[in-house]
């Protein structure tokens, strides 16, 4: 199916069900105003793969633009906080917690980014985990590059996520 078919498919059936879609077919975001306000949680994981000579320079200290890690790590809290600026329909929400660890795997070479996002709030917290992970990950990149640019940023997805109308997930 083309683009054009498959718009033409959408624009031509009823929107029902599609939360992000009005009844014109439009992107609008959702009206949560009604929803209970409730704790909510989000996990979300990827990882950054190297050459050896990469992954050992960064945990030594050694890289160009000097310290690599902790730059990624504040660049993934900083990125959560922006996600409702960079997705079009994600709702603002007031953050309680981020954090982001980077987790060094000599086996892989490289990192394994793990985001965890909370708040109390009427919609999930998904997208910041996710954001905050995928930020981390491309800060690490671009931290490193001066090293190595065949760098990889692979399998970036949600791990878990509690709260909310839908319930608990748990990759």
């Amino acid at each position: 199916m083309t683009q054009e078919n498959f718009q033409n498919s959408l624009n031509s059936r009823p929107q029902e069900g599609l939360t992000h879609l009005d009844k014109s077919g439009e992107a609008q975001m959702v009206d949560v105003s009604a929803k209970a306000s409730t704790v909510r949680q989000a996990v979300a994981s990827g990882r950054v793969r190297m050459k050896l000579e990469t992954f050992t320079a960064i945990q030594s200290g050694n890289a160009p633009k000097g310290d690599v890690l902790s730059t990624a790590r504040i660049a993934g809290i900083m990125a959560a906080k922006q996600t409702a600026n960079l997705i079009p329909l994600c709702h603002p929400l007031p953050l309680q917690k981020i954090n982001v660890q980077i987790i060094p795997l000599s086996e892989l070479p490289g990192y394994e980014i793990q985001a965890t996002v909370k708040t109390k709030a009427e919609t999930g917290v998904e997208m910041e985990a996710l954001t905050a992970v995928s930020v981390a990950a491309l800060t690490l990149y671009d931290m490193a590059k001066a090293l190595e640019k065949s760098i990889q940023i692979e399998s970036i997805h949600l791990v878990s996520k509690s709260g909310g109308k839908s319930g608990d997930f748990n990759k």
